[in-house]
C-alpha cells in the first residue's frame, strides 16, 4: 500500500472513530440535578435557583465542564427520582443508615441539627421525645426529620401532618394548626425571615435533637455508573482543597456552627 493512500486510510479510521465516540456519547442520558426549596441550602429567589448548596453543586459542574438540568421538587419526588432513574443527582440529602444502601453517595455538602419547633407564646417545652406524642407535629415528606420520627413510632395521619415543602409547615405552626415543627436551626430562622417574622422571637426549640445531627449531601443512586460518582466526589474534594468551599461557606453562613 502506497504511503499516501495508507494516511488516507488512517485519517478515514480516526474520523470514523471519533464520530462513533461522539455518538456514544450523544447517546448517553443527560445528567438531571433534583433539589428541593430548603432555604438557605436550596431555594428559589426571584427565578433563579441559589443557596449555599447549590453554589457548591454548580461549582463542581464547573470544575468538570459539565452541563446538568436542574429540577426544583417536592423531596418526595426528588427523592424517588435519584433512588430509580440513572444520572440523577439529588442534594441536599441527609445521610441516614436507612438510607446508606440506596444512595452511591458523591460528597458531604455541609452538616446540619434537627430540632423540634413550636411557637415561643406556646412556652412548650419537652424533656424527651417520647412526650412529643402528644402532639401534632408538621414534617416534610419523606425527608430525614420524619423518617426519624416514623423510625421512633410517630404515624402519618396520627401524630404527624406531612407536607410538601418546609414553607407550608412554618404557615401551619403559625396558624396552630400543628403544635411542632420538625425541621434544621436555619432552614426555620430563614423561612421566618422570609416571611417578614423574627425568628428568634417568634420561635422557640421545644426538643433539640443532637442526635439527628446529619450531614447533607450530593448523591446518584444505584443505577449511575461509579465512574460517574467518584467524578462527582472528587471535584467536591477538589473544591474543599482549594479554599471554595470554605469561601461559598463563609458567604452564606459566616462563622456559623454547623450548616
Amino acid at each position: 500500500m502506497h504511503d499516501q493512500a495508507r494516511r488516507k486510510l488512517m485519517l478515514g479510521l480516526a474520523g470514523a472513530a471519533g464520530l462513533a465516540a461522539y455518538a456514544a456519547q450523544a447517546q448517553q442520558p443527560g445528567l438531571l440535578i433534583v433539589t428541593e426549596e430548603a432555604a438557605p441550602y436550596n431555594f428559589t429567589e426571584n427565578g433563579r435557583l441559589t443557596g449555599m448548596c447549590t453554589e457548591l453543586v454548580q461549582e463542581v459542574l464547573s470544575l468538570l465542564q459539565q452541563t446538568a438540568e436542574f429540577s426544583v421538587l417536592p423531596w418526595a419526588r426528588a427523592y424517588e427520582m435519584a433512588r430509580q432513574g440513572e444520572n440523577v443527582l439529588i442534594y441536599s440529602i441527609a445521610r441516614t443508615a436507612q438510607r446508606e444502601s440506596l444512595f452511591k453517595w458523591a460528597g458531604v455538602l455541609t452538616q446540619v441539627e434537627y430540632s423540634l419547633y413550636a411557637l415561643a407564646s406556646r412556652g412548650l417545652r419537652l424533656g424527651s421525645l417520647s412526650e412529643a406524642m402528644r402532639w401534632q407535629t408538621a414534617t416534610v415528606n419523606a425527608d430525614v426529620g420524619e423518617q426519624y420520627l416514623e423510625a421512633h413510632g410517630f404515624a402519618k395521619g396520627k401524630q404527624l401532618q406531612s407536607s410538601a415543602k418546609n414553607q407550608f409547615n412554618f404557615e401551619k405552626l403559625k396558624m396552630g394548626r400543628v403544635d411542632l415543627w420538625i425541621t434544621t436551626d436555619l432552614i426555620a430562622q430563614q423561612l421566618a425571615s422570609q416571611a417578614g417574622d423574627d425568628g428568634t422571637r417568634l420561635l422557640a426549640k421545644a426538643l433539640p435533637l443532637p442526635e439527628l445531627q446529619v450531614d447533607y449531601y450530593m448523591a446518584f443512586g444505584p443505577a449511575t455508573a461509579d465512574p460517574q460518582v467518584e467524578r462527582f466526589r472528587k471535584a467536591l474534594e477538589t473544591l474543599k482543597k482549594n479554599g471554595r468551599y470554605a469561601a461559598i461557606r463563609r458567604k452564606w453562613l459566616g462563622a456559623a456552627g454547623p450548616g
